[in-house]
């Protein structure tokens, strides 16, 4: 048991310090953040004591291990636009993103499972057809192009929600479904696979066999066996929608990490784009680590794996 946990921990720790390497190199391939943040008619000598100050007139090796020392005591360097902390601009905007992630899961699970469900126990049925149809539809729509629609139907058209912004309750409907909106589709496949699986085998057939309802066969016998195969994709899904979220933050002009990656990429800001990125990479893996302990805790094959 320790021995899966530890090598688990040591290959999520691996990730985590490739994320740091990769995003600390390739951001700087993005431009001259020198350039961006002096005029262009800024004589030489201030953009070499620009460049000393920023730490940028080092050689990358050098500003790597400056940068990976600065991590280690929870420092991710100082916004070159803002000359604030990394973290605590990420933290301001942190809890939008979540939020929204949240809500489109939700989303997705609540019109997924109950779809899914009814197309299992039915198919070749109209309701089997409706499923199908739109959990073909969630994994080939792009979710900027439906939230692009969603902002020309339901905002400007009919007037029904905020086409942007974070202000009440009703701002998350339309960003919540366009990002969830691939999740669901996904959802609804997986719940209809296991439904149809699990109708095939001997307690339902026998429940089925006594004369109990098709409404109770699927709540009572069906669904507790379906839930397994959703809950185990439930991290992975959470995941796709921090990083989802990117795109369709900026298509809302939501208030998250997604429109702050955006401005810091287009600003060359190296420390917020690398703060952004370790962020969202740190939380992304953690929940594969979280989802694969629980594995490990539920069937113990998988320690022996």
């Amino acid at each position: 048991m320790l021995s899966f946990f530890a090598r688990r921990v040591g290959e999520s720790l691996a990730l985590i310090l490739g994320v740091l390497v990769l995003v600390f190199f390739l951001v700087r391939l993005t431009g001259d953040p020198v350039g961006l943040m002096l005029p262009k008619e800024a004589p030489p000598e201030q953009r070499a004591a620009f460049a000393a100050e920023m730490g940028l007139d080092r050689p990358l090796p050098v500003q790597f291990a400056a940068y990976m020392t600065g991590v280690a005591r929870g420092d991710f360097g100082e916004s070159l636009r803002q000359r604030r902390p990394t973290l605590e601009i990420v933290a301001e905007r942190l809890p939008a993103t979540f939020e929204l992630a949240l809500a489109a899961l939700a989303f997705a699970l609540l019109v997924a499972v109950p779809l899914g469900l009814a197309g299992g126990m039915r198919p070749g049925t109209w309701v089997d057809v409706l499923a199908r149809g739109v959990g073909l539809a969630g994994q080939t729509v792009p979710n900027f192009w439906l939230g692009m629609l969603f902002i020309v139907w339901f905002a400007v058209g009919l007037g029904w929600f905020p086409a942007f912004g974070r202000d009440d309750l009703s701002s998350i409907v339309l960003p919540a479904v366009a990002l969830g909106f691939a999740g669901m589709g996904q959802l609804i496949r997986l719940t209809r696979s296991a439904v149809l699986e699990v109708r095939r085998s001997d307690f339902v057939r026998t429940a089925q066999a006594k004369g109990i309802a098709g409404t109770r066969v699927s709540l009572k016998h069906v669904l507790p066996n379906v839930a397994i195969p959703i809950v185990s994709v439930l991290g992975i899904q959470f995941t796709y929608l921090l990083g989802g979220s990117v795109y369709i933050e900026v298509v809302f002009a939501w208030p998250g990490l997604g429109t702050l990656l955006e401005t810091a990429i287009r600003d060359t800001d190296f420390p917020l784009v690398q703060a952004i990125t370790i962020f969202l990479s740190f939380f992304a893996i953690s929940i594969h680590l979280l989802t694969d302990l629980a594995y490990g805790l539920i069937d113990p094959r998988l320690r022996a794996a």
